[in-house]
């Protein structure tokens, strides 16, 4: 027997927070055509607090805070699909995530700091959690966090 994604989860001791309301005018998941197109997710620690900063600055955050905001990002996406779908057993695969990284302009580590969403969704979902990519460096994110993540799901019905 497969086991459940939510079992697995549990085995793995991650935790989903409970998902976000949106900031703005928005929905967190629209499901259309066999897909769930999830907004963009910004990062809370576990404690519920933002993870701010700008990546590249004198005293600013490093790329293993980076990595872990993205992390926490991709917890909010599986967090807005288990409200959305009922089960996290109805991802059939993790099609694209995108990445947005608020950057100085000098910064280049973007596609690490990526790396905290990307790998969570393979510990998650094995080879279904392997997507294609963007990760974009922008000058300022909302409420001044410094990572948010959008993704494209392909779903079971």
């Amino acid at each position: 027997m497969v086991m459940s994604i939510e079992q697995h989860l549990s085995d793995s001791g991650i935790v989903l927070p409970e998902p976000a309301a949106p900031v703005a005018s928005y929905v967190p998941v629209v499901i259309h055509g066999g897909l769930a197109h999830v907004s963009g997710q910004i990062p809370f620690n576990a404690d519920g607090a933002l993870m701010l900063g700008c990546m590249g600055l004198d005293g600013g955050p490093d790329v293993a805070f980076g990595q872990r905001a993205a992390e926490r990002c991709g917890l909010m996406i599986l967090a807005q699909l288990k409200a959305a779908l009922g089960s996290l057993d109805r991802v059939e695969r993790i099609v694209k995530l995108g990445v947005f990284v608020a950057s100085d302009s000098t910064f280049i580590q973007q596609p690490q700091v990526a790396n905290g969403a990307s790998d969570l969704m393979v510990r998650v979902f094995g080879e279904a959690g392997k997507h294609a990519r963007s990760a974009v460096g922008v000058p300022v994110l909302p409420l001044g966090v410094v990572v948010e993540v959008d993704a494209v799901v392909a779903i079971r019905d």
